[in-house]
């Protein structure tokens, strides 16, 4: 079955070779390096904005060729994150779909989650629901867990996990999904940390219909329809410049987020 079509049936693809284990390494070494003179960055928006190692690897050619066969040629790069999870951590995340608070006017965007350490059934890697982003958007409902990842705790309840799938990944693998796709995590119980890179391309057709602040960037193709701003790409890591630019942008996801 094609990429595409495995998609389109699915709701995802993985694993998918995109950089190799020597690449993988080498970010990770990249982002602990960055993690030990500015510390924590799980989780933070727009990354790619602050470092350029990320934004690299989130337009490298073999990433938006995978991207482009799923979305189309028009590409735009909405966000990148980086999901991490401690050794022997609680840390999980509920079962969800990705577009429930973004504001997005459709649904023309994909997920990718390439691993930068192992990821497994017992480091908590993603589970995966076939056929279940034919369903549409379903109720969620925020939770005060503290140790869910998910910015709101939101959960989608009577998931029938009988028939979700496991995601295992190697680094450099990654996995592709779609923003109605649902999906959810373990705790990591392994070793060593869980570290994925996490980006988020949409069809430049999909504006953002809570306010008309929020940025994206072409990275292929073309855009004619003009709904955002262009995002200004990190040129090194962590400038100053730059991090005075990226509190302003984490602040108006975060407010998009909460207010959706």
């Amino acid at each position: 079955m094609s990429l595409a079509l495995d998609y389109q049936t699915n709701g995802y693809v993985a694993p998918v070779a995109c950089i190799d284990g020597a690449a993988a390494a080498r970010h990770r070494r990249q982002l602990e390096h960055v993690e030990q003179q500015f510390g924590d960055q799980h989780y933070r928006s727009k990354m790619h904005t602050l470092l350029d190692f990320a934004a690299d690897l989130a337009t490298a050619p073999r990433v938006l060729d995978v991207v482009e066969q799923l979305l189309g040629p028009n590409i735009m790069l909405f966000d990148v994150t980086y999901i991490i999870k401690e050794a022997h951590s609680p840390s999980h995340v509920s079962w969800h779909q990705d577009l429930t608070y973004w504001g997005l006017s459709n649904d023309r965007q994909v997920s990718m989650w390439l691993a930068l350490s192992p990821a497994t059934p017992v480091s908590g890697c993603m589970r995966m629901v076939p056929g279940s982003h034919t369903q549409g958007k379903l109720e969620h409902t925020d939770t005060a867990d503290t140790s869910n990842v998910l910015f709101r705790g939101q959960s989608v309840e009577g998931v029938a996990e009988d028939n979700a799938q496991m995601c295992p990944l190697q680094p450099g693998e990654a996995s592709f999904h779609h923003g109605w796709t649902l999906h959810a995590s373990m705790p990591n119980a392994s070793d060593d940390r869980r570290i994925g890179f996490n980006v988020q391309y949409i069809d430049p057709s999909a504006r953002q219909t809570l306010h008309d602040l929020d940025t994206a960037t072409l990275v292929r193709g073309v855009d004619h329809f003009g709904h955002y701003k262009p995002d200004q790409f990190a040129s090194g890591v962590m400038q100053k410049e730059a991090v005075e630019r990226h509190a302003r942008l984490e602040k108006l996801r975060k407010d998009t987020w909460a207010n959706a």
